[in-house]
């Protein structure tokens, strides 16, 4: 039996998911004013920075792994991309579902876990992730399963919280620590999903680590754009081959 982090907890590999399901089931309801309010807006810039690095062409095949709420999968659309919009979990996909609805557009919403694709292989011209990344168990799993389903020639974005800049690192430990889980208990009524999300961030690969994970992935030209003092990264890179 294999462990793995929770947060800075050890936890069995074959629980994570499950633990993971539960945080975001409680936080669905409020999931972007949690997202507005945490980042003051700023994600929304970061996540039309990493759909500007996609460089979307009218027509193309996107997978959006990790949908969620649907941010980055509605400004993929409105690119010109088929977007097909993938998550783990069951709430968060049919948030993202009804909120695409609710831009008048209508995409397919796979229920799926991302270590187990169920697509073929090279189907998608770019498969994106935005923030999900950390919470899967085995992420060069995932991050394989994302190239395997890329044709040759196509790109894999990763938007995902990063390593801030060192100077930075007592107020962000601050921000993270402090002010995160209160602001979860105040909107939300629930402090702990926070407290994972700031020890979530800081058990997750730093920005040279990750590319070296999308190169073992089979991804070649990687490279990666900090974005808040490093605080958030976007990772790019293409399959070639």
């Amino acid at each position: 039996m294999t462990d793995t982090d929770f947060g800075f907890q050890r936890i069995p590999a074959e629980q994570k998911a499950r633990r993971v399901g539960e945080v975001f089931d409680r936080v669905a309801g409020r999931y972007d004013l949690m997202n507005d309010l945490m980042s003051i807006g700023l994600h929304r810039l970061w996540k039309a920075f990493a759909v500007s690095v996609a460089r979307i062409r009218a027509g193309e095949r996107v997978l959006d792994v990790a949908s969620g709420s649907g941010d980055l999968a509605r400004a993929l659309v409105a690119r010109g991309a088929e977007v097909w919009m993938s998550d783990i979990n069951g709430p968060m996909l049919a948030r993202g579902r009804d909120r695409m609805l609710d831009a008048g557009r209508m995409v397919p919403a796979v229920r799926c876990d991302a270590e187990r694709l169920p697509f073929a292989d090279a189907r998608f011209d770019c498969v994106s992730v935005g923030f999900g990344l950390r919470n899967m168990t085995h992420k060069d799993a995932a991050l394989a399963e994302m190239a395997r389903v890329l044709r040759p020639g196509g790109r894999l974005l990763v938007l995902e919280f990063s390593q801030v800049w060192k100077p930075l690192q007592k107020p962000y430990d601050l921000y993270s620590f402090r002010v995160l889980p209160w602001l979860g208990e105040m909107v939300v009524g629930d402090a702990a999903p926070y407290r994972y999300l700031a020890e979530s961030i800081r058990r997750h690969p730093d920005q040279p680590a990750l590319a070296r994970m999308l190169e073992r992935a089979g991804l070649e030209q990687v490279e990666y754009f900090n974005l808040a003092a490093g605080a958030v990264a976007v990772h790019r890179g293409f399959k070639l081959g």
